[in-house]
C-alpha cells in the first residue's frame, strides 16, 4: 500500500475526539448500496443521475449543510463533497480557492463528520466523500471509512489512490456497505483503464478531459469514443465530470454516459455565500434553481 509522508501538506486539523453514534447509518454490506440501488432506479426509468460537487467548510460548516440540504429538495440524485487538502489532485482555480477558504478557517476532519451526522442523510441523496489518500493515511484507512460511513457517507473518490494498489482500500470501503469509486482520464491507456474498472465499485468516475476542473464551453469528441469503449468493459454506471458547466451540454452525454457531475460552477456560487443571512438566502436559491435545471435536463421526457 502507497504510503505517504504527507507532512509538508496542510490537512483539516486532526482531533482526538472520534464520534461513532450508536444508530449508525451504514447498510448491511450483503445489501446493495445506496449509490447502486440511486443509478439502477435511474437507468430503468431512462433517467442520467446529475451529481453537483460541493466543498466541505467554504464558507463554513453550517453552510455546507445548508447547501446540501437544498440540492436534496431540488431532486439532485447524489452529491459529491469534497474534502479539503491543500495539494488537491487536478482541481481547478476555483476549487482550489475554496478548499484555501476553508483550510484557512481552521476547518477539522472532524466537523465534517459531525456536521453530515447531523443530516437526515437516509433522506437525502447519497453523498460521496472526495478525499486525498493522504487523510485517510494520517487518521487510519479503517477509523476514516468507519466514522465517514457511520455519519452518513454512502462512497468514496480518492483520486490520489491509484487502482493497482486500492485492493486492501477497497475491501475495507465494502466492508462497511460503501463503494469506492475510481477514476478514468482521457489519457489512461485501455489496458490501466481495465485495472481501474476492476477496482470500481458503485459507478465510474469518467474525466471528460485531460487537465484540471474547470468549466468549458465543449467537450471533446473522442470522449464519446471512449464512454463507447467503456461501455464494453463494465457494467458500472459511467458519470462524467470536468468540464460540465451546464444543461446544455447534457444532451451529447445522454446515450453515452449514465450521469453528469458538476463542481466549479456550483462552487462559484457558493463563494457568494456568508455574507449575510437575506444574501445567503439568494444564493442558496440560485444553487437550487441551477441544480433543478440539471436535474431536468437529465430526465427523459
Amino acid at each position: 500500500m502507497w504510503s505517504p509522508s504527507a507532512t509538508h501538506h496542510q490537512l483539516p486539523t486532526e482531533s482526538v475526539r472520534f464520534t461513532h453514534p450508536t444508530n449508525a447509518k451504514q447498510q448491511n454490506v450483503t445489501e446493495q448500496t445506496r449509490i447502486a440501488s440511486t443509478f439502477g432506479a435511474l437507468k430503468e426509468a431512462g433517467h442520467l443521475a446529475f451529481m453537483p460537487f460541493i466543498t466541505a467548510g467554504d464558507p463554513d460548516v453550517d453552510a455546507t449543510l445548508a447547501v446540501i440540504r437544498e440540492l436534496g429538495s431540488r431532486g439532485v440524485d447524489l452529491i459529491e463533497v469534497g474534502f479539503p487538502y491543500s495539494d488537491p489532485i487536478a482541481d481547478g482555480p476555483v476549487i482550489q480557492a475554496s478548499y484555501t477558504r476553508a483550510l484557512d478557517k481552521g476547518l477539522h476532519v472532524n466537523d465534517i463528520f459531525d456536521g453530515v451526522d447531523s443530516l437526515p442523510t437516509d433522506d437525502l441523496p447519497p453523498l460521496v466523500a472526495m478525499a486525498s489518500y493522504a487523510l485517510l493515511f494520517r487518521r487510519g484507512v479503517e477509523a476514516f471509512v468507519k466514522q465517514a460511513v457511520e455519519s452518513g457517507f454512502a462512497g468514496f473518490i480518492i483520486p490520489d489512490l491509484p487502482a493497482d494498489e486500492a485492493g486492501d482500500v477497497g475491501k475495507i470501503v465494502r466492508a462497511h456497505g460503501a463503494d469506492l469509486v475510481q477514476l478514468v482520464s482521457p489519457m489512461t491507456p485501455q489496458d490501466r483503464a481495465i485495472g481501474i474498472l476492476n477496482a470500481s465499485s458503485g459507478f465510474v468516475y469518467c474525466i471528460s478531459v485531460a487537465g484540471t476542473t474547470g468549466v468549458r464551453d465543449d467537450l471533446p469528441p473522442e470522449l464519446i469514443e471512449q464512454l463507447k469503449w467503456l461501455r464494453t468493459q463494465t457494467t458500472l454506471p459511467l458519470a462524467v465530470g470536468f468540464g460540465i458547466k451546464g444543461p446544455e451540454q447534457v444532451d451529447i452525454l445522454r446515450d453515452a454516459a449514465d450521469g453528469v457531475i458538476v463542481g466549479s460552477a456550483i462552487v462559484r456560487l457558493m463563494e457568494g455565500l456568508g455574507t449575510s443571512p437575506a444574501n445567503d438566502e439568494s444564493v442558496l436559491s440560485e444553487i437550487g434553481t441551477f441544480a433543478e435545471s440539471m436535474v431536468q435536463a437529465t430526465r427523459r421526457e
